[in-house]
C-alpha cells in the first residue's frame, strides 16, 4: 500500500476531525509535479518547533506517547513539501512565520521557549482566529488559520497512522474477530485501529 492510500483510510477513519482542505489533497487523484515539490524547505530548528507544536494537540498521557514522541516534527513537513500545491505550501510557510511572530508579540519568547500553558493560550487564540477567519473570510490572519488548521489536521492524521497512534492510542488487535459495527464502548476505553 502507497503511504498517501494509506493516509486516505485514516483520514477516512478520523472523519470529521479533518478539514476539508486536508481530505482535498489526501483524496486527490493527482501528483504534484516535480517542480512544486519541496517549494518550501524547513530547517531542524523548524522541526523542533513542529514537533513541540504537535505535541500541544496530542500530548502524552499515561498510556501513550505523544505526538513528538510519534515523529510528527518530520511528518508535518515531509507531507506539506511531498502532498500539497506550491500555493498551499506557501501559505502554510508564512501562516508558521506568523505563529513564530505571534510567540514574540504576545510572549515575548520564541515559540520553542513557550512553557506548555503558553503554548495551550497561544493555541487557543490560534482556533479563535482560524474560527473568525472561516466565518469573515477576511484576509486579515489567512495564511496564519491556514496554517493552524493544516497543522492540526496533519497532526491527527500522522498521530493515528503512526505505530504509537495506532498500537497505543487506541485498541489493537493483530487478528481481529468478527465485525461489529454497533459495538459499545466502555467510558475510557480505546477506539480500535483495525
Amino acid at each position: 500500500m502507497h503511504r498517501r492510500e494509506a493516509l486516505k483510510n485514516v483520514a477516512f477513519l478520523l472523519g470529521g476531525a479533518i478539514s476539508a482542505s486536508t481530505m482535498g489533497v489526501l483524496f486527490e487523484s493527482f501528483t504534484l509535479p516535480e517542480n512544486e515539490k519541496n517549494f518550501v524547505q524547513y530547517s531542524i530548528e523548524d522541526e523542533k518547533i513542529f514537533a513541540e507544536f504537535a505535541d500541544i494537540i496530542v500530548p502524552t498521557t499515561q498510556s501513550s506517547a505523544g505526538a513528538k514522541a510519534a515523529g510528527l516534527g518530520k511528518f508535518i513537513p515531509m507531507m506539506m513539501k511531498d502532498c500539497y500545491p506550491a500555493t498551499m505550501q506557501t501559505s502554510f510557510a508564512n501562516g508558521f512565520k506568523a505563529l513564530q511572530a505571534k510567540s514574540m508579540k504576545d510572549f515575548g519568547k520564541p515559540y520553542v521557549a513557550l512553557t506548555v500553558a503558553d503554548r495551550k493560550k497561544l493555541m487557543a487564540d490560534l482556533r479563535t482566529i482560524a474560527i473568525a477567519q472561516k466565518e469573515t473570510k477576511s484576509e486579515d490572519n489567512k495564511d496564519l488559520a491556514y496554517f493552524f488548521v493544516t497543522a492540526r489536521d496533519l497532526t491527527l492524521l500522522g498521530y493515528y497512522s503512526s505505530e504509537i497512534g495506532c498500537t497505543k492510542a487506541r485498541a489493537y488487535v493483530l487478528v481481529p474477530g468478527r465485525y461489529d459495527g454497533n459495538t459499545t464502548l466502555k467510558p475510557g476505553q480505546k477506539s480500535w485501529a483495525t
